[in-house]
């Protein structure tokens, strides 16, 4: 089997051209055919030379993804892809369409369509609160892999007809939070967003990209050193405010306890100018109280951040129940009325398992 050109990262790919004598510019004519236009074929290239096509035949293919299920909500309008991968394994996707709010002034913002990826298949990271967990880590994806998700998702919108322009729909927000956890599969993924922001790539715009972690520490400062890394959204799921609290729920603590993570965040958050998106899973019983809305407070007292609380999502067999509203509306009143950013996020999805931490397949080692 030939290499995936969607593997080769941007100046893997340049390294390559100009090693077999072609031209530079032949790397933006090639990315926009692959990432802009989703060809399948490199014949389909038209602006490049025949010859340059028959070499780029010869040690490369073109593997897109494919999805082998795809259910759409008929409450929300989410719809769930299962993808094939080309060794057997599956990993999930989730499209949502979400409405523009309305404004102050009376005028809707825009609607937007966010796709939530995945970065490996499983996860070794063990969040009890998770069903990805439960599959354990299967193995990394590959950057073509992290990628065709996009491209799928992509021509699934073109083939609905629910977009205008001649490429189709596009996807205008992408979110790191399905299966896997990111910075665990770090090179690749920073690998994935040069090519997910580049003019000539997909191109979509930085700042609507985000990249969520459950806390690696070493990563989160390494991600402010890289230029696409500090130029995209980095969300950390917090999900306790106490170390034996988060011990609990998030096995990742007892390698990089909850202050260190933090003080990383903080590193982050200075080097790179952006804020840090709290990502907060509400349990009944577990961190829904007062004094964690008040340990919240204080966390992000001195941080430059935002809060979105997340009522947990159950699942046949899941060990957590949701908070009653009264709860989830009590512990935002408390963190807003002291002024932090927060919002409630009630996941899309939930009718067909597609919402936050219910993705799962049931690929094996």
């Amino acid at each position: 089997m030939k290499q995936n050109i969607l593997d080769l990262s941007k100046s893997s790919l340049e390294s390559w051209l100009l090693e077999k004598g072609l031209k530079k510019f032949n790397l933006h004519q090639i990315l926009q055919w692959l990432y802009r236009y989703r060809v399948k074929s490199f014949d389909e290239m038209t602006n490049l030379s025949k010859q340059t096509r028959e070499v780029l035949k010869t040690h490369f293919e073109i593997r897109h993804l494919e999805p082998t299920e795809k259910h759409t909500s008929p409450v929300d309008g989410s719809t769930k892809f299962l993808f094939k991968l080309p060794d057997g394994k599956t990993v999930e996707s989730v499209l949502m369409p979400i409405k523009g709010a309305k404004q102050k002034d009376g005028t809707e913002s825009s609607n937007r369509i966010t796709l939530c990826i995945s970065s490996q298949v499983g996860c070794a990271m063990g969040c009890a609160f998770c069903r990805t967990a439960e599959m354990k880590l299967v193995r990394n994806l590959t950057q073509g892999e992290i990628l065709g998700q996009v491209l799928g998702a992509q021509d699934f919108m073109k083939q609905d007809n629910t977009g205008a322009d001649g490429r189709g729909p596009r996807v205008s927000n992408i979110v790191f939070m399905g299966m896997g956890e990111p910075l665990h599969n770090y090179d690749t993924v920073t690998d994935s967003l040069q090519l997910l922001t580049d003019v000539y790539g997909i191109g979509i715009s930085q700042r609507k990209i985000t990249v969520s972690t459950v806390g690696l520490a070493p990563e989160i400062r390494k991600f402010a050193d890289n230029p696409p890394g500090a130029r995209v959204k980095l969300a950390l799921s917090l999900n306790a405010t106490t170390e034996e609290g988060r011990k609990d729920v998030m096995p990742i603590t007892k390698k990089y306890p909850l202050e260190e993570v933090i003080e990383a965040c903080k590193e982050y958050t200075k080097k790179s100018k952006n804020r840090v998106t709290f990502e907060y899973v509400m349990m009944a019983g577990v961190n829904d109280s007062l004094d964690d809305a008040k340990r919240i407070s204080k966390i992000c007292a001195h941080l430059p951040s935002k809060i979105n609380l997340i009522p947990y999502n159950e699942y046949p067999g899941s060990p957590f129940q949701r908070p009653s509203e009264e709860s989830i509306q009590r512990f935002f009143h408390f963190l807003a009325d002291r002024h932090h950013q927060v919002n409630i996020r009630y996941s899309k999805g939930l009718d067909v398992l597609a919402a936050c931490g219910q993705l799962a397949t049931s690929s094996k080692k």
